[in-house]
């Protein structure tokens, strides 16, 4: 609500019991406490739009749009806002700021107009990191908010020398709608930076007692599993009983699957020390592969370096012999500095 509006109520929100969530607009402590990470952006998306001069024809772009679509992320949601400019020389506020791009014909969300989800999602891959891109290209594919004809269609409206144009031809490639959660898209984002062999995604398992169950990443002698917070589908407010009833049954799946394969299983801190992925996989044979072979042309791996291998940003993997690599997190010091191309990210 707008601060005038409580006052005429006869309510003065900066007395306790309001939440501010930009200047002038106000929430109920407890209904934005109950918010998740996404709905508060979204929130502020909401607010950002009630107090622009242009009201409901401005036009949401990037993670504003992503919010609103309900989409998720990798990094935590900024606490700014993007909205789709598409001239040079738009300046933005302290909350407010433009992303330049095409025309784009936008949909209205909750009120609020977004760009399409096949278009935000090529400007997060523009604009932002390589997991947070893959995550919402997964999510929406996912979801049927979009098909991967609709983010080729997306990717040949950028000019070919546009900024990161290169980024995004990277994710259409890499997005796969079978990917069920964040952590399995970063997994997979993880797995291509580390050169590890592309994997098929829920893979279905069985033996003499019947259905197994679907892994979440499958390799000729091992499967690849990520274990989330819901991963075991503990429902909210379960007893011990039946929390201890659900793990149970999860370990007699998983002591059935060992007995048909190799198990790897990670957490989030895991994907976030990628060499502890590294040494997990290695651990069942899976190991990085001398050239990607993730997409259909190698130099997308590392664009502007036509005739190159393929090799991860910002990782250096040197042998000690055949199938044997190691992880260098920081520049190397054995005189090969000029193979290091910072910490790990996308560009």
């Amino acid at each position: 609500m707008r601060t005038a509006d409580l006052r005429r109520a006869g309510t003065e929100p900066s007395r306790g019991g309001w939440r501010q969530v930009r200047t002038g607009v106000w929430l109920p402590e407890a209904s934005f406490a109950a918010l998740t990470p996404v709905d508060r952006h979204a929130a502020l998306v909401h607010a950002t739009m009630r107090t622009h001069r242009t009201g409901e024809s401005v036009r949401f772009a990037g993670e504003s749009a992503a919010a609103v679509l309900g989409v998720p992320r990798i990094s935590a949601w900024p606490t700014t806002v993007r909205h789709l400019v598409t001239r040079r020389g738009v300046s933005g506020s302290s909350v407010l700021r433009p992303l330049l791009g095409a025309e784009s014909e936008c949909v209205r969300v909750h009120g609020v107009l977004v760009t399409p989800p096949a278009r935000m999602v090529v400007d997060l891959a523009r604009y932002g990191t390589l997991q947070d891109a893959v995550t919402a290209a997964d999510y929406c594919l996912r979801h049927g908010m979009c098909t991967r004809e609709d983010l080729t269609e997306e990717l040949a409206v950028v000019p070919r020398r546009a900024r990161g144009r290169a980024s995004a031809a990277r994710v259409v490639a890499i997005a796969d709608g079978m990917s069920m959660s964040p952590g399995e898209s970063f997994s997979r984002v993880q797995m291509f930076r580390l050169l590890i062999p592309k994997p098929r995604l829920q893979v279905s398992f069985s033996d003499a007692d019947g259905h197994i169950g679907d892994v979440d990443f499958w390799w000729e002698r091992a499967v690849g599993e990520f274990d989330g917070r819901t991963k075991y589908r503990i429902p909210a407010g379960a007893s011990p009983e039946e929390a201890g009833r659900v793990l149970w049954a999860e370990k007699k799946r998983e002591d059935r699957l060992r007995r048909r394969t190799e198990v790897a299983r990670w957490v989030w801190a895991d994907l976030l020390r990628p060499d502890r992925l590294l040494a997990i996989l290695a651990d069942q044979g899976v190991r990085p592969e001398r050239r990607s072979t993730w997409l259909d042309q190698g130099d997308l791996a590392r664009p502007g370096r036509p005739g190159r291998p393929g090799r991860p940003v910002g990782v250096c993997v040197t042998s000690r012999g055949p199938g044997d690599p190691r992880l260098v997190t920081g520049p190397p010091t054995d005189g090969s500095a000029r193979h290091w191309r910072g910490p790990l990210r996308a560009r």
